[in-house]
């Protein structure tokens, strides 16, 4: 096996370290040695190689699986990162066999060859919570509280309010600018852009870009939704809509559409954008009136200044400016019908 590492000091780190940060390896660099390794103490050190340390040098690693029970009872254990001056591994590497429980082939296996050929290991103690590895769902639960904890930590201290923050989710992704507010139970996530703007208590963003906004509570924004100077009210979900200037306040679904200033969507409207097949484009101009419990058909253009009465479908088309859209049937009252389906009165 030709193993050529490119510099003199080889650092390696577990595909498992969710938490690792770049300071938190600064300390492999303040010491000299043939071998660094990083390693903690756990109260249950369970799924962890355990390590022995004698008079402050790094005698050995055995994995949990091959673990004795007395070396099973060591708290001491491998954080999974390791400073390999090149020497190190061009000498041990090709020796490796995979003689072992699992019948795999152990990193580790070079401390205890290096130690017989006396050459210097010696441990760096470091944090849990940098180096944790994730080897259960319990782990990776544990894992996202850190990073969600890390992550909310920042924007707050950059000013950005947040009511409850542990009831709040934010993907790494997001991005907030100017005086933003997050109530509780709200999830933030993908490449979110929010400026200026107020998310309401149980509203859900996705991949949308708020400015001078506010959405909720308990509304819904999925992928590449805009909203400019818009409010979004309880239950109203968007979908690759773009919004400037607009009020809907309950209710509603608005995808696939564009909708200008000054546009009021009544409760219940809904962009019927999909046919079973393809999805159409909604465009709503300025000053538009949309009623109650509307259905726009798109493909479909409405026009600036245009009122859509309460009720209607509006189908596909062009509505031209200041025309009134009525699409309802007339209202027809039969006298005593309740007395004589339920034969009462």
């Amino acid at each position: 096996m030709d193993i050529a590492p490119k510099h003199d000091k080889v650092l390696v780190l577990n595909g498992d370290m969710p938490l690792i940060t770049a300071e938190a390896l600064e300390g492999f660099l303040t010491m000299e040695a043939d071998i660094i390794m990083s390693v903690f103490d756990l109260q249950d050190p369970s799924g962890y190689g355990r390590v022995i340390i004698r008079n402050g040098a790094v005698e050995y690693i055995v994995e949990q699986k091959d673990a004795s029970e007395a070396e099973l009872n060591v708290t001491t254990v491998n954080a999974g990162v390791y400073a390999f001056s090149k020497v190190i591994l061009e000498r041990y590497i090709p020796d490796l066999e995979n003689d072992n429980a699992q019948q795999e082939y152990y990193l580790t296996d070079i401390i205890a060859m290096a130690k017989e050929d006396e050459s210097s290991i010696v441990p760096l103690l470091v944090d849990e919570e940098h180096f944790k590895g994730i080897n259960s769902k319990k782990d990776l639960a544990e894992a996202e509280v850190i990073m969600q904890n890390r992550i909310k930590n920042e924007w707050m201290q950059k000013g950005v309010t947040m009511q409850l923050p542990e009831t709040i989710y934010i993907e790494e992704g997001v991005v907030f600018e100017g005086e933003c507010t997050v109530e509780n139970n709200c999830r933030i996530s993908g490449e979110s852009k929010i400026i200026d703007s107020h998310i309401k208590a149980g509203s859900v963003v996705e991949e949308s870009v708020m400015q001078n906004s506010d959405c909720g509570p308990m509304a819904h924004l999925r992928p590449l939704t805009q909203l400019i100077d818009t409010h979004i009210g309880n239950f109203v979900e968007t979908k690759k809509a773009t919004l400037k200037g607009v009020k809907a306040g309950h209710l509603s679904y608005l995808g696939d559409a564009e909708i200008d200033e000054r546009t009021n969507i009544g409760a219940g409207t809904i962009t019927c954008n999909y046919d079973g097949i393809n999805k159409y484009k909604t465009l709503i101009g300025k000053n538009v009136f949309v009623g109650s419990d509307s259905q726009l058909v798109a493909p479909v253009t409405i026009e600036d200044d245009v009122m859509i009465a309460a009720g209607t479908t509006v189908t596909s088309g062009t509505i031209k400016s200041g025309n009134l859209v009525l699409s309802r049937t007339k209202m027809r009252l039969v006298k005593d019908f309740y007395y004589k389906f339920f034969k009462k009165k």
